[in-house]
């Protein structure tokens, strides 16, 4: 193999939270393979780079992986440095392992640049530590997402576990994933937030209990958005309960 294939972290959302490390690949790039949620102004950072979209948004068309898979094999044969952008961190809920058995498999050398975490990008909107002293010693990060033909996933039982829970790629199922939790236990009046576009302008962050989830999903405005639940927000929801308003409007929203 004649190339290097990078996995790299696009991280949150912002260009500016991009590693130093990760800018400097995505500038040395031949050719890029990109993930739809990522930041235009990061893609176009690779200026000298062939850019190929391989996006997946749930409910809509997506690449398929097994076609990822080949095309950045393809490209390690006639490109020095291959680069694989992915939103956040690479290692996280974006199927790279797949892609990391595909390439070894194949022979192509691969680095991973790590990137910010949405769920890391949601604590400093929300302006809230995951993990507090006293208070939360633990995080669980967890998907109620599966692919088609796998095994249903007890993600609950992580959310339980743990004093801070962020879920990933869930708002489109809030409502179920309320009612879900509360079944199992977890408090209706627990504070949740929904986080949408996190560290992008534009962005927003609803607060309310648990049993308000699916309704406060009904809030969005299209973007990205991520679930933070657990007693570090308890401040946020009281904060919340006293804005005017607080019942049809977001805590708060960057301007665009």
């Amino acid at each position: 193999m004649r190339g290097k294939v990078f996995l790299v972290g696009a991280g949150p959302g912002a260009a500016d939270l991009l590693t130093i490390r990760a800018a400097r690949v995505i500038a040395s790039a031949d050719i890029l393979f990109h993930d739809a949620l990522v930041n235009p102004e990061v893609v176009a950072l690779a200026t000298r780079a062939e850019k190929v979209p391989v996006g997946k948004r749930h409910g809509r068309y997506s690449t398929a992986q097994a076609f990822i898979n080949k095309r950045l094999i393809d490209a390690a044969r006639s490109h020095a440095v291959v680069v694989r952008l992915k939103g956040g961190d690479p290692l996280m809920f974006g199927r790279a392992q797949e892609e990391i058995d595909a390439l070894a498999a194949a022979g192509v050398e691969i680095e991973i640049v790590s990137g910010v975490t949405a769920a890391l990008a949601a604590g400093a909107t929300l302006g809230v530590s995951l993990t507090q002293r006293g208070l939360a010693r633990n995080v669980a990060f967890v998907t109620p997402r599966v692919g088609k033909d796998e095994a249903v996933s007890d993600w609950a039982s992580a959310v339980l576990a743990s004093d801070t829970a962020v879920i990933y790629m869930g708002a489109g199922e809030a409502q179920s994933i309320a009612n879900t939790l509360i079944a199992r236990g977890v408090s209706p009046v627990r504070p949740v937030a929904l986080v949408e576009s996190a560290s992008l302008p534009g962005e927003a962050q609803h607060v309310a209990r648990l049993d308000q989830l699916g309704e406060l999903s009904l809030r969005l405005g299209g973007g990205p958005a991520i679930i933070v639940l657990g007693e570090v927000l308890r401040d946020k929801l009281t904060q919340a309960q006293e804005l005017p308003g607080a019942n049809s409007a977001p805590l708060l929203r960057r301007p665009a």
